[in-house]
């Protein structure tokens, strides 16, 4: 090999440095002019991610009843530890919206999309050493199925009848029929893979970095795990995730340069970070929404007529433009955002209309009504604002808001799924499927309005099935009418991803499914 041929394999294999590779050309008399068109442009770029440093996030949504456990994960803290930093599933989402590869190198399904074969990466190692097999896939899965699961994502792994090992590093998923997005079930944060035995509270997984201290809902430190099987992933010494639930907080914590990133800025003082030196605004848009859950099972919000009128008491634009500041797109109380492929563009827009609601709490028998709304801004930030122009808003229907604040810690354990209407804040997620089971379907455990509708729930297992494309967008635009005009909830707006850090944090770009680049800013990003 040429020294020329030398020192380009070297600059290729992140050896040296653009600089070092220029200055070693020139020391073999080959000016930038000469050897500028025998090398790739990529060589002349800005240079690419480098290993360093610790990352620093500073994120909402932290408890002190988290869990590392695959099936309890319900806050963007332990979220992102456990989905991404410290694990890995078969599948992921990327920048564009489409399936990537994890711990699968391939899938294929049968000619019906009932049975789906997959192939694992070989030579893979959990933090503990064990290697990774086609048993550990089936049983971290199969944490989530079962009468006796308890897991979140126990609806979405319903459809799946069997697990089959066909070699070690082989597994086909029998359903219980087709299912078309069957691939994007498994990327799901709670689909993390763990070794046989482990439900992953123990910290041992397969990701970029290993769990070295965890305090849960304060923070949780990480290093770099030199095994692992990916070289384009994991690019941070250590990863530190310190829980700051309140905004201001996690505002000071940057500006001060504690942190490298904060997730859920409140977007009033946006206009102000994007003026301050040294730091970056980081948008997308996604699939999350912000809703307003009504148990559908306690009165008064088991008549549908109450539901309406508070649905129409709504001032949606109010609060598009003054909670949210623009970031965000009116909501129709469906949680299909413009950004899935099957949101329903023609379905009438709600608006907000005191007297149509004043009409349905007439039809409901009542001349007025006084419902409490429990809100905290871990719910969404802007979560306390929102109640209180929903209270106002309403008011002029002859609704009276109680708006109760609940304290910001264990605010998903003790509020959410138990008081009859609250503050909520959903992802979202890549495919209507996956959200209409996770969050709507009869029984789901995050079914947050206890809502059982016949027709929608026959829709939902046909349109899963449906093979046809056309045939699956009617089938889904029914149901987000259905959604919009009987369900239990209420969904005011469509967010962006937004997330502000330190300008030296580099990235490609984002993925739209999760926050915090799709909950893998630690895998992904790096120090420039």
């Amino acid at each position: 090999m040429t020294k020329w041929k030398q020192l380009e394999a070297e600059h290729k294999k992140g050896r040296i440095t653009r600089r070092e590779f220029i200055q070693r050309a020139a020391a073999l008399g080959i000016t930038l002019t000469a050897f500028s068109g025998l090398t790739p442009p990529s060589l002349f770029a800005s240079e690419g991610p480098k290993k360093g440093g610790r990352f620093r996030m500073g994120v909402s949504g932290a408890s002190t009843t988290e869990t590392l456990a695959i099936t309890g994960l319900s806050g963007i803290m332990m979220e992102n530890v456990v989905y991404g930093q410290l694990g890995n599933s078969l599948l992921e989402i990327d920048a564009n919206g489409n399936i990537g590869y994890e711990l699968a190198t391939s899938y294929e399904a049968s000619p019906d999309a009932k049975n789906w074969t997959f192939k694992l990466q070989k030579g893979v190692t959990f933090h503990n050493g064990k290697s990774l097999t086609a048993e550990d896939v089936i049983h971290s899965i199969n944490l989530h199925r079962g009468s006796k699961s308890k897991s979140a994502a126990k609806a979405i792994a319903a459809p799946i009848e069997n697990i089959v090992k066909v070699d070690p590093w082989t597994v086909r998923f029998e359903l219980n029929g087709p299912n078309a997005d069957f691939p994007f079930t498994l990327t799901d944060y709670h689909m993390v893979i763990v070794p046989e035995g482990s439900d992953g509270s123990d910290g041992i997984f397969t990701g970029p970095y290993k769990l070295k201290e965890l305090k849960p809902g304060v923070r949780v430190l990480a290093t770099r795990n030199e095994n692992y099987f990916q070289n384009d992933r994991g690019w941070f010494d250590e990863v530190e995730t310190l829980g700051i639930n309140d905004a201001n907080a996690r505002i000071n914590a940057l500006k001060t340069g504690q942190v490298d990133v904060i997730d859920r800025c409140e977007l009033k003082m946006l206009r102000f970070l994007e003026r301050t030196p040294g730091l970056q605004i980081i948008k997308g848009k996604g699939y999350k929404h912000f809703s307003f859950p009504m148990l559908t099972d306690q009165s008064p919000f088991s008549d549908n007529n109450v539901r309406m009128a508070l649905k129409h008491a709504v001032d949606r634009e109010q609060l598009v433009k003054a909670v949210f500041r623009g970031y965000a797109a009116v909501g129709n109380d469906h949680p299909i955002s413009p950004a899935n492929r099957y949101h329903a563009t023609d379905l009438p827009q709600r608006a907000y209309d005191p007297d149509k609601a004043k009409f349905y709490l007439k039809k409901a028998g009542l001349s007025r009504l006084e419902v409490p709304l429990h809100v905290a801004d871990t719910a969404f930030m802007g979560a306390v604002d929102s109640g209180l122009l929903f209270r106002e808003s309403a008011a002029k229907a002859g609704i009276d808001l109680k708006v109760v604040r609940e304290p910001e810690d264990g605010y998903w354990s003790n509020v959410w799924l138990k008081k009859p209407f609250c503050a909520c804040f959903w992802a979202g997620r890549a495919v209507e499927d996956m959200m209409f089971t996770t969050a709507y379907a009869a029984g789901a455990p995050w079914n947050d309005t206890r809502w059982a509708h016949p027709r929608f729930n026959e829709l939902l297992v046909a349109a899963r099935g449906e093979l046809d494309k056309t045939k699956r967008q009617t089938m889904y635009t029914e149901m987000q009418q259905l959604l919009r005009d009987e369900g239990g909830v209420i969904i005011p707006a469509f967010g962006m991803n937004i997330a502000v850090a330190s300008s030296k944090v580099k990235f490609n770009s984002v993925a739209p499914n999760l926050e915090l680049d799709g909950l893998r800013a630690s895998q992904r990003w790096w120090f420039k």
